[in-house]
C-alpha cells in the first residue's frame, strides 16, 4: 500500500554508462554540489501540474559500493519505464512516439497558440504516463484540433493513424479506471490489464477457479499478467522474460544482477536473487518467497521497491502496476521514529477494534524514514509519500511488513513555496495558528501511523477471502481509509507524548483533525471539475471518513458547517467527540474488512465518499481562482552519472539535477525504450 501526497493543509506539503560514452546530456543537467546551498525545488508549471525536484541527502556519506548498488537499482527501475505506459493504455506508446517525434523535429511556428497547446498536452501525457489523467483517470483533451495535429505530423514526417490517432479526440476509452456503480467496471475501463472484450464477470469467474496450493497462503493470482480472450477463451499473458514485456524485463534483470553483485549483506543478496528468478519465470510462488525474504532483509543502508505491486489501477483489484523506488536510509529520523514500530503491539491492543479483529501478535513491522534516490513507473513523476509493503495479508500476519516515509520528497513538498490558500479556507485564527505551528509535524506523524500501525493492524476472520475478492472495487479505498483512521485515532492521544514523539499531543491532534476535515470536505475538491464524482481511492477515502464523521456528529454539533460572508467553513467544536467518532468508524471499517461485508462497504463508500456537494464544490473552485499554484505536484529525478576508467569500471558516481522536465522525459525515451509500440 502507498500513501499518496495529499493536498496538505498548507498546500505545500540515470543513465547507461560505458567508458568514453557518457550518455548524460550535459546541457540538460547541473551538478548537485555542496555549493548549491540555495536549492531551487521548483522546475516548472503547466496545466494543473507543478514539477519539483528533490535532493539526495547523505549521498556523499555512502561508500562507492553502496553508491553502485543505488545506481544499478535505479537503472533497473528505469529500464521498465515503458511497461507502465503500456499497462495504462494500449495506444500510449504509439501516441508518445508520435508526439515526441513532432516535438523534436518541428521547425514551424512555435509562437502560436496551437503549438503552445500541443506542448502542454505532451507534458500532461508525460506526467500521466499516458493519455489519461494520473489522478482523475479522465482522458486528457487536446486544446488543438485534429487538423493542426495532422499538419504538424506532415511537417515532421510523423506517422500515427487509425484508432491511436482517433482516440485522442473521440469519446472512446474516456476513463482509464471506471469504478462507477452500475457499470461493468472492467469492460468500461481503458487500462490495458484486460483485453477490450473482457468483462467483470469474466474476471470473477476466471479467478474463482484458481486454487492456491496452500489456502492459508493464497497466491496473488493475476498480479503479473494481462487477461485476454483468444478465440473466445480467457488466457493470461504473463509478464516475464520471454513473455509479455520480456524485452524490458530482460533489461531490468541485467541491472538487478549487477545490484546483487554489490549487495550489502547476504539477506539482501538472497532477496535480489529471488526477484530475478521471479522476473525470469513469472512464478507467483517465487513472488511470495521474494516478499518474505525482502521483508526480513532489514539491515543495510539501501533498500528498494521493484516490480508489479499496487492494484489501484485495476478495477477488479488483481493486477499490479509496475513501479520502483530506490531508497537510502535517513539514519537520524529513522531512529527517532522507530519507536512506533517498537510499540506496534500497544497500539493494536488499545485500538477500538472488536477483540476478534485484533492481532494477538503484531509481527515484524519495520519503519524507516528514507531519502529517495530514484523512482520510475507508477511512482514517477507523481510519487507516494509513504509506502507499506508487502500487500499480501498472510505475509503481513506471519512475517510482517516494511513501512517507509519518503523524507526528502516530503521535504521538497514543504519547501517548494506556499500560497495563501490556508488563510482562505481555515475557519479562524486559532485554526490557522495551529496549522502553522503543528501542521507539518502532524502530517509526518499521520503518514507514519498510517503506514506502520494502520496497514499492519487488524486481521481477517477465519475463512474470509482476500479483500480484492470480498470487497472487490472498494477494497483499496476501504484499506486506505482504515489506515487513515488508525492514524487519526492515535494522533489525538497522550501516548505520542509519552513516547517522546511530541511535546503537546492535544495541539498536534487538533491540527491533524482540522486539516483532515478541511481537506476531506473542501479543499481536495479543487482537483475535480464541477459536476464530477470523487473516484481516486485516496480522495474517496478522505471524503467518506470526513463526511461520515460530519453526519454522525450532527446531533452533538461536533463539526459545524459555518457560512460567513458567503463562504463555507467547517469548524470542529468538540475534538474529544470527533476522536470517539473516528474510533467508531475505524471499528466498523475493520469489521467490514475482517468479515468481507460487501453490502456495508458499498453503502459506506457510495453513501459518503463518491458524490460531491455541488454548491460547496462550486464555491471552493471560485474561491481557489485567486491562487496560481497548481493542485498537483510531481518530480523530476536526480540523474546519477557514473565515471568509469578505461576498463569500464565505475570509479565515482555524481548526482546531477535535470534542468527541465521536458529534457528528462526525452532522455528517458532515448535511453530506456525497450518495448515496441504494440505488445
Amino acid at each position: 500500500m502507498k500513501l499518496k501526497q495529499i493536498l496538505s493543509v498548507a498546500f505545500v506539503v540515470t543513465l547507461l554508462f560505458s567508458c568514453g560514452n557518457d550518455t548524460t546530456t550535459k546541457e540538460n543537467t547541473k551538478e548537485n554540489t555542496k555549493e548549491n546551498s540555495a536549492f531551487d525545488f521548483n522546475v516548472s508549471q503547466f496545466a494543473d501540474i507543478k514539477i519539483l525536484r528533490y535532493q539526495i541527502p547523505g549521498w556523499e556519506n555512502l561508500s562507492l559500493k553502496e553508491q553502485k548498488l543505488v545506481y544499478y537499482l535505479t537503472q533497473a527501475g528505469l529500464s521498465g519505464r515503458d511497461i507502465m505506459w503500456d499497462q495504462n493504455y494500449r495506444h500510449n506508446l504509439k501516441i508518445r512516439k508520435a508526439l515526441e517525434n513532432i516535438y523534436n523535429n518541428y521547425k514551424g511556428d512555435k509562437s502560436s497558440d496551437d503549438w503552445s497547446a500541443f506542448t502542454t498536452y505532451l507534458k500532461r501525457v508525460w506526467f500521466s504516463n499516458g493519455i489519461h489523467h494520473h489522478y482523475s483517470n479522465d482522458k486528457l483533451k487536446p486544446a488543438f484540433s485534429q487538423a493542426y495535429l495532422k499538419e504538424i505530423m506532415t511537417a515532421t514526417n510523423t506517422s500515427l493513424a487509425g484508432k491511436a490517432f482517433d482516440v485522442m479526440f473521440n469519446d472512446v476509452d474516456t476513463k482509464k479506471v471506471n469504478l462507477a456503480k452500475g457499470k461493468d467496471n472492467v469492460l468500461e475501463s481503458a487500462v490495458n490489464f484486460y483485453g477490450p472484450d473482457v468483462t467483470t464477470a469474466d474476471v470473477e469467474n476466471f479467478y474463482k477457479k484458481k486454487v492456491s496450493p496452500n489456502p492459508k497462503k493464497p497466491l496473488s493470482y493475476g498480479l503479473n499478467s494481462q487477461l485476454i480472450k483468444e478465440n473466445g477463451v480467457l488466457k493470461e499473458r504473463v509478464y516475464k522474460s520471454g513473455g509479455l514485456y520480456g524485452s524490458a524485463i530482460d533489461e531490468i534483470v541485467k541491472w538487478l544482477e549487477k545490484a546483487k553483485g554489490v549487495a550489502e549483506n547476504e539477506a539482501q543478496q538472497n532477496a535480489l536473487g529471488l526477484l530475478i528468478k521471479y522476473y525470469n519465470t513469472g512464478d507467483l510462488q517465487t513472488w511470495d518467497d521474494y516478499n518474505v525474504a525482502w521483508t526480513a532483509a532489514t539491515d543495510g543502508n539501501i533498500d528498494y521497491i521493484n516490480s508489479f505491486i499496487e492494484v489501484y489501477n485495476d478495477p477488479a483489484g488483481y493486477r499490479g502496476s509496475y513501479e520502483t523506488v530506490v531508497q537510502i536510509k535517513d539514519f537520524d529520523m529513522s531512529q527517532k521514529m522507530a519507536v512506533l514500530s517498537e510499540n506496534a503491539q500497544w497500539f493494536e491492543d488499545n485500538s477500538p477494534l472488536i477483540e476478534a479483529h485484533k492481532k494477538d501478535r503484531v509481527v515484524g513491522v519495520t519503519y524507516k524514514v528514507v531519502n529517495v534516490a530514484g523512482e520510475a513507473g507508477d511512482a514517477s513523476p507523481s510519487t507516494p509519500i509513504g509506502v507499506n509493503l508487502p500487500n499480501a495479508n498472510w505475509i503481513r500476519a506471519a512475517v510482517g511488513s516494511k513501512s517507509v516515509s519518503l523524507g526528502n520528497i516530503i521535504h521538497a513538498y514543504n519547501n517548494a513555496g506556499s500560497t495563501g490558500r490556508l488563510k482562505e479556507f481555515v475557519h479562524d485564527g486559532e485554526e490557522y495558528d495551529l496549522e502553522k505551528k503543528y501542521g507539518q509535524k502532524a502530517d509526518k506523524l499521520h503518514t507514519a501511523l498510517h503506514e506502520v500501525i494502520g496497514h499492519a493492524s487488524g486481521q481477517l476472520n477465519p475463512g474470509v477471502g482476500e479483500t480484492k475478492e470480498t470487497l472487490k472495487k472498494y477494497a483499496s479505498t476501504l484499506e486506505e481509509g482504515r489506515a487513515d483512521l488508525v492514524g487519526l485515532y492515535y494522533l489525538y492521544s497522550p501516548k505520542l507524548q509519552e513516547l517522546g514523539l511530541v511535546d503537546d499531543w492535544k495541539s498536534i491532534g487538533k491540527a491533524a483533525f482540522d486539516g483532515y476535515i478541511r481537506n476531506g470536505l473542501m479543499t481536495q475538491l479543487i482537483r475535480l471539475k464541477l459536476g464530477d464524482d470523487v473516484e481516486e481511492a485516496h480522495m474517496v477515502n478522505r471524503q467518506w471518513v470526513s463526511a461520515w464523521a460530519f453526519e454522525k456528529g450532527k446531533a452533538d454539533n461536533v463539526i459545524e458547517k459555518v457560512t460567513r460572508d458567503g463562504k463555507t467553513y467547517f469548524n470542529i467544536n468538540d475534538y474529544e467527540k470527533l476522536h470517539d467518532l473516528f474510533g467508531q468508524l475505524l471499528r466498523e471499517a475493520q469489521r467490514i474488512k475482517s468479515e468481507g461485508d460487501y453490502t456495508a462497504v458499498e453503502a459506506l463508500v457510495e453513501g459518503y465518499g463518491v458524490k460531491v456537494d455541488q454548491a460547496v464544490h462550486a464555491e471552493v473552485l471560485e474561491r481557489n481562482k485567486q491562487f496560481t499554484s497548481a493542485p498537483y505536484s510531481g518530480f523530476v529525478n536526480p540523474v546519477l552519472v557514473a565515471d568509469t576508467n578505461e576498463d569500464g569500471e565505475i570509479t565515482a558516481i555524481k548526482v546531477t539535477q535535470p534542468e527541465s522536465f521536458e529534457g528528462q522525459m526525452l532522455d528517458y525515451t532515448k535511453h530506456y525504450s525497450f518495448l515496441t509500440t504494440e505488445n
